[in-house]
This record gives C-alpha cells, sequence and structure tokens, in this order.
C-alpha cells in the first residue's frame, strides 16, 4: 500500500460494523502501518442504520474528521442500498463492497456506479452457514483483504485468532476464520 487508505462501513446497529473497521485498524497496526478506526451513531437502537470509518496508511496520519471521499465503501446490509446513497462522495476510481447474493453488474445498476470496481459476496448466506447467525462482518473483512491486497487474509485470520480467542473460545473462532477464508475465495469483481 502506497498511500493512505479511507474506508466507510454502512450497516445497521447490532451487525458488528463497528467490530469490523476496529479489526481491521488493529490488523493494520499489527502489520507496522497506522490507522484510525471509529464510529458515527448517536443513540440509536439496534437495526438502525450506522457509518464507521477506518483510515489505514503506510504514514502517520494527521486527518482528525470523518472521511467525505472513501476509496473503499463496504455495504453489510444489503437493504441499505435502496435506503440511502452508499455512494456518496465514493471517488470515481473507488470501490464498493456489498453483502448480496446479486452480481456486482447489477448493484451497478442499482446504485448507478459505474467507474471504479464493485465486488460482491454472500456474506449474509457465509454468515448464517458458518456462524449460524447474521453477523456478516468477518465475511466482508475476508472479502475486502482478498480483494484489495490492503492486507493479507492471513494476518486477519491471526488477529480474528488473537482478539476473539478468549473472549469466545475456539469453536467460535474457527467458525469466523472459515467466514473470512470462504468470503475470500467467494468475492466477485465486476
Amino acid at each position: 500500500m502506497a498511500k493512505l487508505t479511507e474506508i466507510r462501513w454502512h450497516g445497521r446497529g447490532g451487525q458488528g460494523v463497528v467490530t469490523a473497521g476496529k479489526m481491521l485498524a488493529q490488523v493494520a497496526l499489527n502489520s507496522g502501518q497506522y490507522f484510525q478506526a471509529f464510529p458515527d451513531y448517536g443513540p440509536e437502537r439496534a437495526g438502525a442504520p450506522i457509518r464507521a470509518f477506518t483510515r489505514v496508511s503506510p504514514e502517520p496520519i494527521h486527518k482528525h474528521c470523518q472521511i467525505q471521499e472513501p476509496d473503499m465503501v463496504l455495504v453489510l446490509d444489503p437493504s441499505l442500498l435502496e435506503a440511502i446513497d452508499v455512494t456518496e462522495g465514493l471517488k470515481e476510481n473507488g470501490m464498493l463492497f456489498v453483502n448480496t447474493d446479486k452480481s456486482p453488474a447489477q448493484v451497478r445498476d442499482l446504485v448507478d456506479f459505474h467507474t471504479g470496481k464493485v465486488f460482491t459476496v454472500d456474506a449474509t448466506k457465509i454468515a448464517l452457514e458458518t456462524l449460524g447467525r447474521e453477523i456478516t462482518n468477518t465475511p466482508m473483512l475476508g472479502a475486502l483483504v482478498q480483494a484489495t491486497g490492503i492486507l493479507t487474509v492471513e494476518d486477519l485470520v491471526a488477529q480474528t485468532r488473537k482478539q476473539f480467542g478468549d473472549k469466545f473460545g475456539t469453536e467460535v473462532v474457527d467458525r469466523n476464520v472459515e467466514a473470512i477464508t470462504r468470503a475470500a475465495e467467494e468475492v466477485q469483481e465486476g
């Protein structure tokens, strides 16, 4: 990675959007990079739309504001595609990652984003099959690191084991690792 990368996350309360942003930042730190990770939400209830932001850079980061023109946008809840403008401010050559069973071409048409790259992965299906719950943050992280090379899948897996091993136990961690690796294998670009 040669520059500052700014990422905006969209999801709903309870889906792990904030955790995903922080986890990506921790993987960056462990890889010798600089980071910022912060949420944008108030007293919303579970299920309300929320955003989170992550910055990753090989150099110290001196910006301290919300990300208005992200390089990448990740959408953990596909219902948000029709509820809000998830591509607002996304750079023309930016990358859009969406949890959906639709193709990248279908998402492009749906959100009217015809520049940059669009990636899709059915993170909901993966989460239900591996975790038994619709928590899509770890599959989306797997898709992101695989498609961009911003960090490695191996580093993400190692951080997952480190961060959640004591808290959730081996079985839950192994399921999250499976979700990450499946999403990395199944992400589609279009």
